[in-house]
């Protein structure tokens, strides 16, 4: 079960007090160390989070115009002896970030350096000092060129959260009646059901227990459990060849609708849980079998920052490629325009995915051979993310957040070839601050004067029930 107020104490027992060595505050705000950099060199020291549910990690960033190839560079901390060595083969396109995580080696105090050498492990490439803790992360502002600084968000793999790109957009009001009815009959699900997909007259669910459910109209504007193929108690699910059992906590189909594969997003196997598996899985869900075993799998946990086994993936969505090419996205892999092509056999989209622990967004295109590149990183600007949900009719991505953001909602489109801010709300005014995983747009033929429904899936089944509906203008 992945309950936020669960997490919330996690967290809290996890951070710790700090003792600060020397003065650190001026005016009551943390004065900014200084960065020192070699200037003849593009790749930068960018971002340094020393404490959380993601610590001793440091990103760097190429603020040039090539690619620089990173092969056996060393990181340090302020300690000689400390070595993490960037494996062979490791390039940083230009305005990419790549961050690594370097706990197994040394450890980021409250008084401590982290330091870019060259292969030769002499030439100091770039080099940042700090006397207190990140909070949530030190971040290079702006990007590659800037001053640290306490950030407002941890943004390893993405841009820094230096207030800009819509970062500090200030909440409204829900885009809708602030009505909001309960949409299932009482105790159907009970807990864990985490992320929801409307496909037509469908709404699939996903629960992080490793079941996937397909629902049907229940006759008077809510859902039921399809009582067809098998559906009636949800089919459990395991990873390809029948092995473990998936914390699925995201749900999506691509343009090909569901007979193409339902796809779910997973944060670590239940019967392994300790450790993270950072995947997104297909399944056939064309037969009447009751257990499913995933047709493939793109595991990404090696290209993305490690964090705790309970904050991986909690929501996935597909952007079709022909959205994303008319809005002039960009490419971060290769710092181009986004070009389909250039990745063949893939699914027409690209796959969005959602990090709960660091509240981070990441795009895929996920090949049909099993490989994988990753085209997009960038914060939600939240604590975390629980869902994630592609709006076709108004070209836009929604990140939903928990009862850990008090409901929080944040919409993105394209600008500039990067995915910003467009719009901040708060959670309509007639749902209380339920532990909301889980959200689903209604599609345009659902319009009626002016109005679509939406629908959000409450990880705790508080009162009974963890479907409620809601509507949203169109």
């Amino acid at each position: 079960m992945t309950d936020s107020r669960v997490r919330r104490w996690h967290r809290s027992l996890r951070r710790p007090l700090v003792a600060v060595a020397g003065p650190v505050l001026v005016l009551g705000a943390l004065t900014a160390p200084a960065a020192s950099a070699a200037p003849a060199d593009d790749v930068r020291i960018n971002e340094v989070v020393t404490t959380g549910d993601v610590n001793d990690s440091i990103e760097l960033y190429n603020k040039g115009t090539a690619t620089a190839d990173l092969s056996g560079w060393i990181l340090k901390d302020d300690d000689n002896g400390s070595n993490f060595k960037i494996p062979s083969g490791t390039t940083l396109a230009p305005g990419a970030f790549r961050a690594f995580d370097v706990h197994d080696e040394f450890g980021l105090g409250s008084e401590d350096e982290a330091r870019l050498y060259l292969a030769n492990g002499s030439t100091l490439v770039d080099s940042f000092s700090w006397d207190d803790h990140s909070d949530p992360s030190w971040s290079r502002c702006p990007d590659g060129t800037g001053s640290f600084r306490q950030a407002s968000a941890l943004t390893l793999g993405g841009p820094n959260a230096c207030g800009g790109s819509g970062q500090g957009t200030s909440p409204v009001a829900w885009p809708g009646s602030g009505s909001v009815s309960t949409a299932d009959a009482s105790n159907v699900f009970g807990e864990d059901l985490s992320s929801l997909y409307q496909e037509g007259g469908e709404l699939w669910a996903a629960q992080n227990s490793g079941k996937l459910w397909r629902l049907v109209s229940n006759g008077s504007g809510g859902w039921k459990p399809d009582t067809a193929s098998g559906w009636s108690s949800g089919k459990k699910l395991h990873f390809p060849n029948g092995s473990g059992t998936p914390d699925d906590e995201g749900v999506t189909v691509t343009g090909s609708g569901s007979s193409a594969g339902v796809f779910v997003a997973t944060e670590r196997d239940d019967d392994k849980s300790g450790t993270s598996r950072l995947s997104v899985l297909r399944y056939d869900v064309s037969g009447s079998a009751t257990t499913l075993n995933a047709a493939k799998e793109w595991n990404l946990t090696s290209d993305l920052p490690s964090v705790d086994s309970n904050s991986g993936f909690e929501g996935v969505t597909w952007v079709p490629d022909a959205s994303l090419t008319a809005a002039g996205f960009k490419d971060s892999a290769t710092g181009a325009a986004y070009s389909p092509s250039r990745y063949g056999s893939h699914t027409g989209g690209v796959f969005f995915v959602g990090v709960e622990g660091t509240g981070m967004i990441y795009g895929y295109v996920l090949q049909d051979s099993g490989t994988f590149t990753r085209v997009a990183s960038f914060s939600s600007g939240m604590d975390g993310v629980m869902e994630l949900q592609w709006e076709p009719q108004a070209s836009r991505l929604w990140a939903v957040c928990d009862d850990t953001c008090d409901g929080q909602h944040r919409t993105f489109q394209v600008s500039s070839g990067s995915f910003t801010t467009a719009a901040v709300y708060n959670r309509p005014s007639g749902m209380s601050n339920y532990n909301n995983e889980g959200f689903s747009v209604g599609p345009a033929s659902e319009c009626s004067g002016g109005s679509k429904p939406v629908y959000w899936s409450d990880d705790s089944n508080d009162g009974g029930h963890a479907l409620r509906k809601g509507s949203i203008s169109c």
